[in-house]
Parts: C-alpha cells; sequence; structure tokens
C-alpha cells in the first residue's frame, strides 16, 4: 500500500488518530496489542506512520479502542446535515484485492458506520474479531455471492439477500465466486467496550 491513503489521510495522520484513540482510553502500546491481536512492533509502526495497515489490521484496532475505522480516518462532523460525496468518501484498499468505502459521517458520540465493500473474484476479507457486546451489524448484498462466516458457520447470501448479525462474534466475508465482484452493504452499530 502507499504512504497515502485513495481519501487523502497520510499514515502519519493515521498514526496519529490511532495513538490519540489509544491515549484517550489510558491505554499503553502493549495493552492495545494484546487486546487487538496485532503485534506491539505492528502498533508502534502504524502509530509512527511508518506502515500501513491492511483493513483487517486496521479494523481489528479500531475494535480493540472500541471504536470504528471511520472514526479512525475522519474528524467528527457537526451533527448537522452532512453531504459525503464519492470524493469525499473514505476508501480503505486492502492488497487481497477488497475495498471497503466508508459512507457514513462520524458524528460525535456516536459509533456508527455504513460501508460498501467490494470482495474481488474469489477473495477472503479475513476473520475479523468481536466486537463489543451489544454491537449490531447489518448486510445487504447488492451484487454477486457473499459467505459470511459467523462463529466458524458459513452462511451464503445471494444477491438482493440481507442478514442482521450481533457484531459480538468472530464474524468473516468472503467471494467463493471465481468471476464477478460481491458488493455488500454493512451497517455497523458499535456496543461499548469496558477494557483498559
Amino acid at each position: 500500500m502507499e504512504n497515502v491513503l485513495s481519501s487523502g489521510l497520510s499514515m502519519a495522520e493515521l498514526g496519529a488518530r490511532v495513538r490519540a484513540e489509544r491515549r484517550a482510553r489510558g491505554l499503553a502500546l502493549e495493552r492495545l496489542a494484546e487486546l487487538s491481536g496485532v503485534s506491539r512492533s505492528m502498533v508502534s509502526d502504524i502509530e509512527r506512520g511508518a506502515k500501513t495497515p491492511s483493513v483487517l489490521v486496521l479494523d481489528r484496532l479500531a475494535t480493540a479502542l472500541g471504536t470504528s475505522i471511520a472514526r479512525l480516518l475522519d474528524d467528527p462532523a457537526r451533527p448537522e446535515v452532512v453531504l459525503l460525496t464519492r470524493e469525499s468518501q473514505r476508501v480503505v484498499r486492502d492488497p487481497s484485492g477488497w475495498e471497503r468505502r466508508i459512507l457514513s459521517p462520524v458524528l460525535p458520540g456516536v459509533e456508527f458506520e455504513f460501508m460498501r465493500t467490494t470482495l474481488g473474484p474469489g477473495v477472503d476479507a479475513g476473520m475479523f474479531d468481536p466486537h463489543a457486546p451489544g454491537s449490531r451489524e447489518y448486510v445487504a448484498v447488492e451484487q454477486g455471492r457473499l459467505r459470511l462466516t459467523l462463529d466458524a458457520r458459513p452462511h451464503v447470501l445471494e444477491e438482493g439477500d440481507a442478514a442482521y448479525f450481533p457484531g459480538d462474534r468472530l464474524h468473516a466475508f468472503a467471494n467463493d465466486l471465481e468471476t464477478g465482484d460481491c458488493v455488500f452493504y454493512l451497517a455497523m452499530e458499535l456496543g461499548v467496550r469496558h477494557d483498559g
């Protein structure tokens, strides 16, 4: 990946945001590494802007911090009408062949994320850690076929299908088709994490 995300956020800016969220929660670097399952050296490199995290690593850090990728990528907007043009939406691309486009603004005191994810043919986005208890996720498939795995149990969603699941479970997303993208929408409301 590059030193600047497609949205224009530099790795140094992202690192500063991760560090600020960690410090705001009173977490030592070692504790964030432990909670996220990301090595201490990788967390340190990300905070210094020296390494670009994959989407999965960024999600693990956000989950351990009790927040969303959107909050790590963007400043809170004033809670008025917020228009997000395509050009202003934050986009993170994973080297394995998928992208997440964040469609919701970051609002003060609101832990909600609405995103559009595109998985290339045969792409498995990996396993996402459980979010805080009380978290909720809603998925709707726009195109292709999605294999949604919850606590090791796979569910296949076809174009037009939708699902809800508690976000405090292990979950994974994959496109098993060898031709054609899988495009799905995900709305996520995070519960409050009480780790420290």
